[in-house]
């Protein structure tokens, strides 16, 4: 059987794809320098996949040419998917250089040692804040994305610029998937996501607060031109984005010669205010919140058309927002 490398994988949503991966008998070598996960999460993994699956794990950080290429030395591998990232929009505004050395010279560590050992197949995690802050919703993969808001989506859309020359040049095969707003927990309750203020993903501050572990809620004004005044944002099931890896996998695996950049998304927005009334549906309980200054790296809109992987998978997203908000309150209460 052949080896899968990847990077960056104990973190929240890539912990989810690593069962799916697992569950499928794939090889899975692990590269992470748990900067935003913990070895915990390697044990939850093995747990939910069961059979005696074991997971092959380096402590290791990509900024060093060295240990990525002791990993190749140690193993055969044939694919990678790359998820190693530093990734808070509001941090990157802050710490711009900090999220070019770890993306960008860590990204190049990588692609450079690749090539080293023939090694010439890669999911790249890409993101839509590629599409930048003037284009209209929803975001199609032909859209221009030069124009990013900030150094996180600057990184992202450099590092497809650069495996687009390794394509024509070097001979990648190259699958960017580009995300927007993933929700939801492992229905065994074992993995999900945290609140965590660098990142500031909603769901979980929203459910934080039904827990009684915090007052309110801060929502970033509400005088956009949207529904209900407040931001819209596509979100997705983790682990309808777990199998949607999976399946990018498999065709990456059946084609050769391949540059492609695929939205990964359901094509519908959601409200803070809707999100937020489902959460309190799905909780029984109130959440109070407060309306705060908006925030100059925040757009009003951010969902996509996901007609391009619909086309070429036939293959749909398949739970509701609902459905996540329910998972992740199962997983918060434990």
């Amino acid at each position: 059987m052949k080896n899968l490398l990847l990077t960056g994988w104990l973190w929240y949503i890539w912990s989810h794809n690593v069962v799916l991966f697992l569950e499928a008998w794939y090889e899975v070598i692990i590269f992470d320098n748990l900067s935003n996960s913990n070895k915990e999460t390697l044990e939850k993994i093995e747990k939910i996949a069961g059979k005696g699956k074991k997971l092959k794990f380096y402590e290791w950080d990509l900024r060093e040419i060295w240990e990525i290429e002791k990993i190749f030395l140690e193993n055969t591998l044939d694919w990678v998917i790359h998820f190693a990232w530093v990734k808070a929009v509001g941090e990157s505004c802050e710490k711009a250089f900090y999220y070019y050395e770890n993306n960008i010279v860590g990204s190049l560590n990588l692609f450079k040692i690749m090539e080293k050992y023939n090694c010439r197949k890669i999911i790249f995690s890409s993101s839509a804040n590629i599409y930048g802050p003037n284009w209209i919703s929803p975001f199609f993969e032909t859209d221009q994305v030069w124009d990013t808001s900030n150094p996180y989506g600057t990184t992202k859309y450099i590092i497809e610029r650069i495996l687009r020359d390794l394509h024509v040049h070097n001979n990648f095969s190259v699958i960017n998937l580009r995300y927007f707003n993933p929700i939801g927990a492992h229905e065994s309750g074992l993995i999900g996501e945290h609140a965590n203020q660098k990142l500031g993903n909603i769901l979980p501050f929203l459910l934080k607060v039904a827990n009684n572990q915090q007052e309110c809620i801060e929502i970033f004004w509400n005088d956009y031109n949207t529904i209900d005044w407040s931001w819209v944002r596509d979100y997705i099931h983790v682990v309808d984005l777990a199998k949607w890896h999976l399946a990018w996998f498999q065709y990456l695996e059946n084609n050769t010669s391949i540059y492609e950049s695929i939205n990964l998304w359901t094509g519908n927005g959601t409200s803070v205010f809707e999100l937020l009334e489902i959460t309190r549906e799905v909780t029984s309980h109130a959440i109070p919140h407060k309306i705060v200054s908006r925030r100059k790296i925040d757009i009003a809109e951010a969902y996509c058309s996901s007609q391009k992987s619909h086309t070429l998978l036939w293959w749909k997203a398949e739970k509701t927002v609902r459905e996540a908000v329910e998972d992740s309150w199962n997983f918060i209460k434990g």
